[in-house]
């Protein structure tokens, strides 16, 4: 039996400006397991990137409860959700946020630094140098952003969410700053890890890209309005597969 690594249930958050009281989330309930591949869904003010905040521990609801891999942090405080945020959930954004005058390396142990093991210096450097050549880096290491393409500073970012092993990776529109066929590839890379059992929680607005995820939960109104396999749309759609992309190296 898989077991959950985000369990939510009657989540509800409420923005209060001024007089008005906005319900961002109205009840969701969602369950993830270990090693799914999720796809969030929703336009502009659908509850969809407040869920994301939460999902990452990066804000915490009004009520309701979320439960990350065993750990109960719906209450926590904003210096505890970083504890469990920096332990559990690697992040990959859409703006890469790399820094600018330190080597794809050196960025790639940032997140090491941080940690309660961080390890000898060499034993950090071991594992940036795996999780670059995972993403096919090998051999980029001493570059810096301004040398590599967006593409590559997309995997960089990627190898950087995996160093720590978290139990997810929360992507917030990976490819937003792509072209096409660099998102083919970097889905690719999402797909690769997924089926080597790591957990992807994907957050999009482009339908192409939410069809490389193997579930689809769309939001609408603060709810959740749809949660399908991707299995099933594709027999409603008459056989017509999800794009299975090769990382190209």
């Amino acid at each position: 039996m898989a077991s959950h690594v985000i369990e939510i249930k009657d989540l509800v958050k409420i923005y209060r400006l001024g007089e008005v009281e906005v319900r961002a989330l109205d009840g969701v309930n969602l369950v993830v397991d270990a090693g799914e591949f999720i796809a969030i869904m929703g336009p502009s003010g659908s509850g969809k990137s407040t869920l994301m905040n939460i999902i990452g521990c990066l804000d915490r609801p009004t009520s309701g409860t979320y439960v990350l891999d065993g750990a109960n942090v719906s209450e926590l405080s904003r210096d505890q959700r970083a504890i469990i945020r920096n332990a559990k959930i690697g992040f990959v954004f859409q703006s890469f946020n790399l820094l600018a005058r330190t080597s794809a390396l050196e960025n790639v142990e940032l997140p090491m630094l941080y940690s309660d093991n961080t390890g000898s210096r060499r034993s950090r450097r071991d594992l940036a140098l795996d999780a670059l050549y995972r993403v096919g880096l090998k051999g980029r290491e001493g570059n810096y952003p301004s040398q590599l393409s967006g593409g590559q500073q997309q995997r960089v970012a990627i190898a950087r969410a995996l160093v720590t092993n978290p139990a997810i990776l929360l992507a917030d529109e990976p490819t937003g700053n792509l072209d096409s066929r660099t998102s083919v590839e970097i889905m690719g890379i999402f797909q690769e890890l997924n089926d080597s059992g790591k957990t992807v929680v994907l957050i999009t607005h482009e339908p192409d890209i939410a069809q490389y995820a193997k579930r689809i939960v769309h939001v609408r109104d603060g709810l959740i309005q749809q949660d399908e396999r991707v299995e099933q749309l594709r027999v409603q759609r008459q056989g017509i597969a999800a794009p299975v992309a090769p990382v190209v190296r």
